[in-house]
């Protein structure tokens, strides 16, 4: 079976990402190896072990990719972190600090609100109507 494993996140400082990702938003830090360029391979993920969709933050090289960092949709959302209980993550993260960008809303495919992690990228916190 296929399954989507990692998407890379371009971030300016490892440290800093991890503590937003795992403090903030109560993702797992998954690996976090050295690696011989000075780079360090760094995966965090927001489920239990083995579920997939985990995040690779990759430290931006070059001007290029600094210039993506928090924008690397264009501000659309693009990320989407799904939730069993919307309310306690909502209520979890705003007391973390993290930035909604407006009130949750019930749609008729569940309830959601747009937040923006540390950098500026655009995230659907989004439980999905049953």
């Amino acid at each position: 079976m296929r399954r989507m494993a990692l998407v890379t996140l371009v971030v300016d400082d490892y440290d800093e990402a991890i503590r937003f990702y795992t403090e903030a938003l109560g993702f797992r830090l998954v690996e976090d190896t050295p690696r011989p360029d000075g780079g360090r391979w760094v995966v965090v993920e927001p489920g239990g072990a083995g579920q997939g969709g985990g995040l690779l933050l990759a430290r931006a090289k070059g001007e290029a990719q600094r210039n993506r960092i928090g924008d690397q949709t264009g501000g659309r959302v693009g990320f989407f972190l799904h939730t069993d209980d919307f309310a306690r993550d909502h209520a979890r993260m705003v007391a973390a600090g993290v930035r909604f960008l407006e009130e949750p809303r019930h749609e008729p495919y569940g309830s959601v609100a747009v937040f923006e992690d540390l950098y500026g990228n655009r995230w659907d916190l989004l439980q999905p109507a049953a």
